[in-house]
């Protein structure tokens, strides 16, 4: 049996939720845990001299000299997103969809909640590199093919849901261009595209362990300028990817109701004094709940025009609403932050269908 855990409700199912909270989806099986290879070492691999993945060491080569990219990857946001573009860069039929789309919490219309493929960047994927193509692997059973082979990209696709792409080598960064998408899947905040998008990515090896990742889009039929997206990889060593089915089993849909305005209605007004204890950054232990990856995630809460938001590492920022001076809502769920008996934030928790999480707060200088 596969469980989900999403810290946030299940109502919030726009693309930047989903890769919000990706990196902390989780796989956990109820029969044999060694059966599904999740504990299996992954053999050919730099090591310490205590057995672990050896991250800094030089990054490997390919057959054909090129940088191999190949492994099981952990791939979180690193920062950048739509917020980039001023509003007079948007087609005001596109912003007034977003927020239609953000007020209803993607509703039953998402492309996650349908469980239609999804072809952002985030989560775990394997990346397997040959000379002439590099695939890419996911555990909802999507795949990407990139062509190394030289040719070009199709002059009139048939828009498909995770596009078509070819990439080039530009010294040790692969540059894939990819085009031809459906423009059923959601951009940033639940922003729309059409066939007409155009995505840029360039990825890079520095290290064993970890990718530098980087994807600009464009499309001039809704947005004035391109943007730009930064996400990094670590190397997630003696696991592997288990099967994921959405539609396996589904019973959420016909629940997902309300408005996020919903949760404003019992908003209390928190001075700013207030609301600047909380931010900082906290530490949420990813292997007690068995997810693969780093074994901390860590949680930032920053103040943003007055307002409190919780992102991922370097990711975008969703907002929270106060309910009290130590209770929030509006990312899903609610969220509470602990204080000692000196009045000290210590952690938050996520509350939410699943359980209670804590992440305690980091101390500042470690």
């Amino acid at each position: 049996m596969k469980t989900a855990y999403y810290m946030g409700k299940a109502e919030r199912s726009t693309e930047e939720m989903m890769r919000l909270w990706f990196p902390i989806v989780v796989g956990l099986a109820s029969g044999s845990l060694q059966a599904q290879w999740i504990h299996q070492p992954t053999v050919g691999i730099p090591r310490t001299a205590d057995g672990k993945p050896n991250l800094s060491a030089p990054a490997p080569e390919a057959p054909d000299g090129k940088p191999d990219l190949s492994g099981l990857w952990t791939i979180e946001q690193a920062g950048g997103g739509i917020k980039q573009l001023k509003p007079e860069d948007i087609q005001p039929w596109a912003q007034a969809l977003s927020k239609q789309r953000l007020e209803n919490y993607g509703g039953q219309d998402s492309p996650a909640i349908l469980c239609l493929p999804d072809s952002g960047v985030g989560g775990l994927m394997k990346f397997v590199q040959s000379p002439g193509l590099l695939v890419l692997l996911a555990e909802d059973l999507t795949y990407r093919q990139v062509f190394l082979d030289g040719r070009e990209l199709p002059k009139d696709p048939n828009p498909a849901f995770m596009g078509y792409s070819v990439g080039r080598w530009e010294g040790d960064t692969l540059v894939i261009e990819s085009t031809g998408f459906n423009p059923r899947t959601w951009l940033d905040l639940g922003y729309p595209h059409t066939e007409y998008l155009q995505k840029t990515e360039r990825i890079r090896r520095p290290d064993f362990g970890h990718l530098e990742m980087e994807v600009t889009y464009s499309d001039p039929k809704i947005y004035a300028k391109p943007w730009s997206e930064k996400f990094k990889a670590l190397f997630t060593a003696d696991t592997d990817l288990i099967e994921y089915v959405c539609t396996e089993n589904e019973k959420d849909r016909t629940h997902l109701v309300g408005k996020e305005s919903d949760d404003t209605k019992n908003a209390v007004k928190l001075p700013l004094e207030t609301l600047s204890k909380y931010v900082g950054t906290y530490e949420f232990n990813a292997k007690a709940i068995g997810a693969p990856g780093p074994e901390i995630m860590l949680f930032k809460v920053a103040l943003e025009d007055g307002k409190l938001g919780l992102g991922v590492g370097d990711g975008a920022t969703q907002p929270m609403t106060p309910l009290s001076e130590t209770t929030f809502t509006g990312v899903g769920g609610s969220i509470e932050f602990e204080k000692n008996n000196q009045g000290q934030v210590t952690a938050l928790v996520f509350k939410i269908a699943e359980g209670d999480f804590r992440a305690p707060r980091k101390k500042e200088g470690q």
